[in-house]
């Protein structure tokens, strides 16, 4: 499951757990806090030369800490399991490596208590025991037993958590290693990182559907072993409809609103953009005991900063409101993400919107322009963007789904005259938006009332200021969407139309790109940026571009036609472009008068060639015709006497003729 099949993450061997028991296990000093929640400060610390106390009182409020081993190597535990050693210690406890001596030495982990004088600490472990020993998912560690055990010092009972042992290295230390061997440059490649988050949040659903939260996940509770993700150190996990419990988080992740309204959902989230940050680019997530702000991930990773962004949002209303929608944009930016960096498309269905409906900008413009292809035509752009899917729990959605009026005033008035639902109301304002009218207020005020907060209301006004011709305003509904959706194509399609019809060309391409190298079935993508690299004066750019449409698609013989029209328009082309240019449109399956049309113009360019002297004629041949002025003369000729022939009205067929006749070749008699 790792990765997806989209991206190869290197496995992590299994660690022999002998191998990684501590030799001196040992608290640092500039690590000790005293465990009281109203108090936290430093406590076992060196005095006048003397080393720290591991153990005793604090003198800031006098409670009790320890922090030295429970367990000792060779100790037996509830009868059943032989302590082998330390293996680390954390927020909430030391954890030892023990044998279950019931099940042939299976190696399991044993967490007890940081100070055993901690009530809260206490009750954390006990709501460790009561949550999650019936859970079972492949990202989250088992939890085995719950057992208790004698403090050797005072003789009260301490309890421990008993779960499986997981072999591997935490993301925190991988990537510790990947900064030294990079001079803390570069943290994990954000493709790897995905394919982490994507394992997370699986598991941070399957919590949250069972009304729980894990509240505390940072880079130090993960860990991968070969080719599998499993969230560790559970101590911070507790029920959605608890009030009272104490919460444990680290600064730099958790939720700036966690103090005043404690965890949820949305703080979870939180945690996990605040981790995959921390993964992909260096920086200190606390800084002065607050949340750092993200640094720039650069322009190869922007559906990624803005899938971030969105996560660790301010306001927990804005970011993501579940675990699975989170995941569902984070694959469409790993398909992103690999696709640019391996040069394969990735494609997939979306789950938000339908397909694109048409190809814009596909057909040529007239010859006598000199252009390849028109502006973009506002209206086409928006008639062709995805619609956003139907709700299937409407009353409507059946009907929605069965009409097939291609006439928008009909369709208008169909969809006034049946009963109003929420999606009737919606498919309303997306014709009247399609065609540049303002849908009425009260439309939109009835939408707003029975579906608060849908986004779907801001697609539709982006998408009538497009077509009203307010690109701008657009542009600003567009650029909020694709930050809501970083994972889809559809707003980025609608921001990319409505920069280029606001003058932004460079804007444009650098999202009809993404598009295109993800998914080849945009094919309007493919065309607008051949469109916008010739207004650039790039043809050669937009002839590969077009050679992009797969020879499978509908639309490949559009591009090869545009190729062929991008060699010869506006410009002089080469010997060797012009002899491409005809090799193109002789492979090419037409009706007659478009290819005698395409024909005359790469024609009547090698004939310019000849006519100015830039050509002598150097053998080789042209649309079947010998590449010299008799031959490409001769071969016009009968081009535009075929399309006289076939002319639509008299005056252009007289125009043909007198063509024909003033590029004959000249003959001895």
């Amino acid at each position: 499951m790792l990765g997806m099949g989209l991206v190869e993450v290197p496995p992590v061997p299994y660690r022999d757990p002998s191998a990684v028991v501590l030799a001196d296990p040992e608290v640092p000093e500039d690590r000790r806090y005293c465990g009281n929640p109203d108090c936290g400060k430093p406590v076992g610390r060196r005095r006048d030369g003397r080393p720290g106390r591991p153990e005793g009182y604090c003198p800031h409020c006098g409670q009790r800490f320890s922090f030295t081993p429970k367990l000792r190597a060779g100790d037996i535990v509830a009868g059943q399991y032989e302590v082998k050693g330390c293996l680390a210690h954390g927020g909430l406890g030391w954890i030892y490596l023990a044998a279950d001596r019931n099940l042939d030495g299976r190696w399991v982990v044993m967490k007890g208590l940081l100070d055993t004088g901690d009530l809260e600490a206490l009750a954390a472990a006990e709501a460790e025991r009561r949550f999650l020993t019936a859970m079972d998912h492949p990202n989250i560690v088992k939890i085995f037993n719950f057992v208790n055990h004698p403090d050797p010092g005072t003789g009260s009972l301490v309890g421990y958590i008993v779960m499986e042992y997981v072999g591997g290295q935490s993301l925190q230390e991988m990537l510790r290693g990947r900064l030294r061997e990079s001079d803390s440059r570069q943290a994990l490649p954000p493709a790897q990182v995905m394919a982490y988050g994507l394992e997370i949040l699986r598991a941070f659903g399957y919590l949250h559907d069972r009304g729980m939260l894990y509240c505390d996940l940072k880079p130090a509770n993960v860990i991968q072993v070969e080719e599998q993700l499993k969230l560790i150190d559970l101590g911070a996990v507790r029920r959605l409809d608890d009030p009272d419990s104490a919460i444990y988080g680290t600064v730099g992740y958790q939720a700036p609103e966690i103090a005043a309204q404690g965890p949820s959902i949305a703080s979870d989230i939180y945690t996990v953009g605040r981790t995959l940050a921390v993964l992909s680019v260096p920086f200190s997530p606390a800084s002065g005991g607050s949340a750092a702000p993200i640094p720039d991930l650069g322009p190869h990773y922007e559906s990624y900063q803005r899938l971030l962004r969105r996560a660790t949002d301010a306001d927990p209303a804005r970011r993501f409101p579940n675990a699975a929608e989170m995941s569902e944009q984070l694959v469409g930016v790993l398909r992103e993400t690999r696709a640019a960096e391996d040069g394969v498309p990735h494609p997939a269905p979306s789950g938000v919107f339908g397909p694109e409906r048409a190809a814009v900008g596909t057909e040529l413009a007239p010859a006598a322009g000199g252009r390849v292809f028109a502006p973009l035509d506002r209206r086409e752009a928006t008639a062709a963007l995805p619609v956003p899917l139907v709700e299937p729990l409407d009353p409507a959605a059946g009907f929605l789904a069965g009409i097939t009026s291609g006439n928008p005033d009909e369709l208008i008035a169909l969809l006034q005259s049946v009963p109003p639902t929420p999606e009737t109301r919606l498919a309303l304002i997306r014709v009247m938006s399609e065609l540049g009218r303002p849908a009425p207020e009260e439309l939109y005020t009835a939408v707003a009332a029975e579906l608060p907060g849908d986004w779907r209301l801001w697609w539709y006004r982006g998408v009538y200021e497009l077509a009203a011709g307010d690109p701008g305003t657009a542009v600003r509904y567009f650029d909020g969407l694709y930050g809501w959706f970083p994972g889809e194509a559809a707003p980025r399609l609608a921001l990319a139309f409505a920069l280029e019809a606001a003058g932004q060309g460079a804007e444009a391409i650098r999202h009809h790109a993404a598009i295109w190298r993800t998914d080849r079935s945009y094919v309007g993508s493919c065309f607008a940026l051949a469109r916008i690299l010739l207004d650039q004066g790039d043809p050669d750019a937009a002839t590969r571009v077009l050679d992009e449409v797969p020879p499978t698609s509908i639309h490949r013989t559009a591009a090869q036609v545009a190729a062929v029209a991008v060699t010869v328009r506006g410009r002089a082309p080469a010997e060797g472009e012009l002899v491409g240019a005809g090799e193109r449109l002789q492979g090419l399956r037409l009706d007659s008068r478009d290819r005698d049309g395409l024909a005359s113009e790469v024609l009547e360019s090698a004939l310019a060639r000849f006519v100015t002297g830039r050509s002598a004629g150097g053998g080789g041949t042209l649309l079947g015709t010998p590449l010299s002025e008799q031959g490409v003369r001769g071969e016009l000729e009968r081009v535009y006497r075929s399309l006289a022939r076939s002319a639509r009205s008299p005056e252009e067929r007289h125009a043909m003729i007198g063509r024909a006749n003033a590029v004959r070749p000249r003959t001895l008699w």
